[in-house]
């Protein structure tokens, strides 16, 4: 089992409503920061995109009813990585989730800032989605 750590920011605006904003693939340049400098582009079933290590293929989770946004990243180094991602409703508001799984061989200290820089990105689609 991989070690989780899972971060979550309230937002004040409708979990549904949220949900149906974010939930489409070529939204997540506008709050993660990590595809904010590539464009998103469709390829088959999948996206493809530049991370900030290199050239990386997403598959994401399909509309649903449930606010569910997983994704799997395929970095080409390794196996793909499971991004749990929610919007549950909390109150007239939303709650969004994402899990960070730690890798085999990642250290502590790249533990921790990808925890953070996950903590940012969540933060940035607060502001946007109140903004």
């Amino acid at each position: 089992m991989l070690e989780a750590r899972t971060v979550s920011v309230s937002v004040n605006r409708p979990w549904r409503e949220l949900y149906e904003a974010i939930w489409r693939p070529e939204c997540f340049p506008r709050w993660a920061s990590g595809l904010s400098r590539s464009s998103l582009q469709p390829d088959g079933d999948a996206w493809t995109a530049q991370g900030p290590q290199g050239p990386i293929r997403i598959h994401f989770t399909g509309h649903n009813a449930f606010g569910v946004m997983d994704h799997f990243v395929d970095t080409g180094d390794g196996p793909e990585i499971h991004v749990p991602m929610r919007v549950l409703p909390n109150g007239a508001g939303a709650e969004v989730m994402l899990t960070l799984f730690r890798q085999p061989g990642m250290t502590e200290e790249q533990f921790e800032a990808d925890f953070a820089w996950m903590r940012r990105d969540l933060e940035a689609l607060r502001d946007w989605a109140e903004g």
